[in-house]
């Protein structure tokens, strides 16, 4: 997308944890060959396709995928070679290879008609009757938006969840400088 980072052309490896099972991978077939291999995970085509989306992608953030009802896995982009290398020093590497965003709030406030495609990634508070407490779960929210400019698409995905009952009001959204909030232009 338009505000994401870009990943240096490096051959990205994969390290996968699924609560205290961790493996350090160099491809989605490998990574699914590791899942399969645990006791509590059954591998799916959405599984499959969701992990291979992100491995296409030049996206660098962490990657939550979907076991079950309850759990995840993680899955994260490295340049580390080892699990151990991942361990001491992975994921500062591939967090150094982001290019700073150069985007300024002009930038954002542009005049530039069309559609939108915007992804965000917030902390949605989900409720648990049986137990009367809430607590945060990092969400993704994409859709495409008709806007005047990238500010105006980000108020327009805002005020969307926020208008709907099944997200909380205590949920947590990121800026549009941030990390998570990503947009594409996609013209008229």
């Amino acid at each position: 997308m338009g505000a994401s980072y870009t990943v240096k052309p490096t051959k990205m490896n994969l390290y996968i944890r699924y609560f205290d099972e961790e493996t350090l991978v160099s491809n989605v077939a490998e990574a699914l060959h590791f899942l399969s291999s645990l006791d509590d995970v059954e591998v799916t085509e959405e599984m499959t396709a969701e992990l291979e989306r992100f491995m296409a992608s030049s996206a660098l953030y962490p990657k939550h995928i979907k076991v079950n009802s309850r759990s995840f896995f993680i899955a994260i982009k490295t340049i580390a070679d080892t699990l151990e290398e991942f361990k001491t020093k992975g994921a500062s590497q591939a967090k150094a290879e982001k290019p700073a965003r150069k985007e300024t709030q002009s930038q954002y406030t542009k005049s530039q008609p069309g559609w939108y495609e915007a992804r965000l990634v917030f902390k949605r508070v989900v409720s648990l009757p049986e137990t009367q407490k809430s607590h945060y779960i990092d969400t993704t929210f994409a859709c495409k938006v008709k806007a005047d400019s990238v500010q105006e698409c980000y108020n327009k995905v805002i005020a969307h969840l926020r208008s709907r009952q099944d997200v909380d009001d205590r949920s947590q959204f990121p800026s549009i400088k941030s990390q998570n909030f990503a947009y594409n232009y996609l013209g008229n």
